[in-house]
């Protein structure tokens, strides 16, 4: 048997795994994306995943991109079509909430790194067949938490996890003990509320304790 090819190795799971948190970002106007890529990385983080979820998305993908030090990914990926518009808008990493082979053929024609979203073992096993070793964790809350990544970790010792839905700074801590964890995804720091009201200053601050309960 094969040892499973490790994304590790690539220079964007690196970032990722350095910083151990990807703020999961729902922009409603493109115009405040540059501001809020120099929030988050004021407050230390150089990553985070802009949600397909509003017709801004592209946009501020595109002008996150932009800023010195920010890696941006697409995350609510749904389709192979919605891989190529996030590629092209400068996307580095792609995110999916479930399973899609479409969506990781298209990521891997691409060179793109994908960490589609699983909920049992039988999607693990998935995306081992597709040659991934890095999965996101979703809904983590829902399906068990820092228990159920644990169990999951056992009878797959080569994959790692990105938990995300549910994950705030209360259990924070609990997920990254785990050592089969990369990092986890939340909202806390990039708060709806937070960007309505463009308080830029909230969100570098909530990063920046973030990063220290992370560390």
């Amino acid at each position: 048997m094969t040892d499973v090819h490790h994304t590790e190795q690539h220079p964007v799971v690196e970032t990722i795994a350095a910083g151990r948190i990807v703020p999961v970002v729902v922009l409603e106007d493109a115009a405040d994306a540059a501001a809020l890529a120099d929030a988050l990385v004021a407050g230390g983080l150089g990553c985070a995943e802009v949600t397909l979820r509003t017709p801004a998305a592209a946009d501020a993908i595109r002008a996150m991109a932009e800023r010195p030090g920010m890696l941006v990914g697409a995350g609510t990926v749904l389709s192979a079509a919605q891989v190529d518009r996030a590629v092209e808008a400068g996307a580095k990493f792609v995110v999916s909430p479930g399973f899609s082979a479409s969506v990781v053929a298209r990521c891997q024609e691409h060179g793109v790194p994908v960490f589609p979203g699983v909920a049992s073992p039988s999607e693990i096993m998935q995306a081992l067949d597709a040659g991934l070793d890095t999965v996101k964790f979703f809904p983590a809350e829902q399906l068990g938490g820092v228990p159920m990544v644990k169990a999951l970790s056992a009878p797959f010792r080569t994959v790692r996890f990105i938990p995300t839905g549910g994950v705030n700074t209360a259990n924070l801590a609990d997920y990254l003990a785990v050592k089969s964890v990369l990092a986890v995804g939340g909202t806390w720091m990039v708060a709806p509320e937070l960007l309505a009201a463009r308080d830029w200053a909230a969100v570098t601050s909530r990063t920046r304790e973030a990063l220290e309960q992370a560390r």
